[in-house]
């Protein structure tokens, strides 16, 4: 048996995630069950602008892109602390407007949990 490791979400950023396509959810919560099992999927890479051990998990489906965004590093869980869909005008990069909802519940989490 696996030492998986719980995977616990932030109120917000599971609602958000649960608007999702079921393809997109199904697809996304077995790359969440990875990363719970110690490994990294090939469709999570590292989120730069943040805190190292946060991690983006991207999907593609039909013309339109998910994200979400899972912190390793915080307590003995995964924690998902955001999902969303990306609708950025700059090509491939993360609008600011997401990347600051990050910083501010990676903060938040921590203050939480200590």
């Amino acid at each position: 048996m696996r030492n998986t490791r719980p995977i616990s979400w932030i109120k917000v950023a599971r609602r958000d995630f649960e608007e999702f396509p079921e393809e997109v959810r199904d697809n996304m919560l077995s790359a969440l069950t990875i990363a719970a099992e110690g490994s990294k999927s090939d469709k999570a890479k590292p989120f730069k602008g943040v805190d190292s051990g946060v991690f983006e998990i991207a999907f593609r489906h039909r013309g339109d892109a998910f994200r979400v965004i899972y912190a390793v590093k915080i307590g003995a869980d995964i924690w998902v602390i955001h999902a969303f869909q990306k609708k950025s005008k700059a090509g491939i990069k993360t609008p600011h407007m997401e990347i600051d909802i990050i910083r501010e519940r990676l903060k938040r989490l921590k203050e939480a949990l200590q």
